[in-house]
């Protein structure tokens, strides 16, 4: 490994992978890096593997090796799975430590890849605004088709609507729901998918980085509202594209019906942001939203040719994960 290479102040962006289970996608999600020319600038990658299952680490470390990325992607092979956040703190934290770290920092999930020249264009909209923090790429499906990736925060009137899923109620809260739609135009927005976005490295240091208690899910949202708190803005730039196979470590994707079952850490992940956001009483009232929600989406789901947008076991799991906690019982097992 030439560590040169990764301390050199010449860096302008790093880009950070951080992957668990997906190993092959991952060195995919490298290559388009390495395929791009960047607008000339000056790209590191770090590639985070979270103590995969298998033989991954051995499939991350032949890669390396064999495509003679030493000079450019630092390989971190952890002992344990700290999650997104933390994983991407690894990084941050080591790069804030250099006397002059990367002005930029690229965060790219290990099941996406560059469709284009997405960090320079990136790039380019950060050099354009000096209140600019982040800026998010247009997200395609593999077949090419664009999902949501650009989003408004999460509130008590969103989460009645996404809960109970009625067309006529989301017509009437469109103003709230969060996910704005795909074909959403360019500028300001309150967040992006943490699947491919470029912040400005002083913007992180200031806001803090990710915060530590998230596992997974909820923390760009957080982190992002912390930055929006702070007066920095958050931009969607669709001319950037990336391809993304959504859920594949973690089998939770977005806009499907009769769901599967969503780990505890989710659940934990959405009592936090609320907690964090809106305090004791805000919680509180958001998830009794969400409960009532639900219950008006089975309630419609009997009806004939309607499916059910709950998640499989969620009554059940929203009282031992969310609800025990805010009524200050111990938290219980799924």
């Amino acid at each position: 490994m030439n560590e040169r290479a990764h301390t050199s102040p010449a860096t302008e962006i790093a880009v950070i992978i951080v992957n668990y289970g997906t190993a092959e996608l991952a060195i995919k999600a490298v290559e388009s890096v390495c395929a791009r020319e960047h607008g000339g600038r000056r790209v590191n990658v770090h590639l985070v593997d979270h103590a995969s299952p298998g033989r991954e680490a051995d499939t991350l470390r032949e890669a390396h090796a064999a495509r003679g990325w030493s000079a450019t992607v630092k390989l971190w092979l952890e002992g344990e799975n700290h999650g997104f956040g933390r994983g991407n703190n690894l990084v941050l934290t080591a790069l804030a430590a250099q006397s002059e770290p990367p002005e930029k920092i690229f965060l790219l999930n290990p099941d996406a890849r560059l469709e284009n020249e997405a960090i320079d264009i990136l790039a380019t909209a950060l050099d354009a605004d000096a209140s600019v923090a982040a800026a998010g790429a247009c997200v395609l499906r593999p077949d090419l088709t664009p999902v949501t990736a650009a989003f408004r925060f999460p509130s008590m009137a969103s989460e009645i609507a996404r809960a109970i899923n009625l067309t006529a109620l989301n017509r009437l809260l469109r103003d709230w729901t969060v996910p704005l739609p795909p074909d959403q135009p360019p500028g300001l927005v309150d967040w992006v998918s943490g699947a491919s976005v470029l912040f400005r490295f002083d913007a992180l240091q200031k806001v803090g980085f990710f915060d530590p208690g998230f596992f997974l899910y909820y923390e760009e949202v957080d982190l992002m509202h912390r930055a929006a708190r702070a007066g920095w803005e958050t931009w969607f730039v669709p001319e950037a594209r990336v391809v993304h196979a959504e859920g594949a470590a973690t089998n939770v994707r977005s806009g499907t019906t009769n769901r599967p079952r969503r780990p505890a850490y989710w659940y934990r992940s959405w009592r936090k942001y609320f907690s964090d956001t809106y305090g004791p009483a805000g919680v509180r009232l958001a998830a009794l939203c969400w409960v009532a929600g639900a219950a008006g989406n089975r309630c419609l789901a009997m009806l004939p040719g309607r499916g059910t947008s709950v998640p499989a076991r969620f009554f059940r799991d929203f009282w031992s994960v969310v609800l025990r906690p805010l009524l200050g019982l111990r938290e219980g097992s799924l």
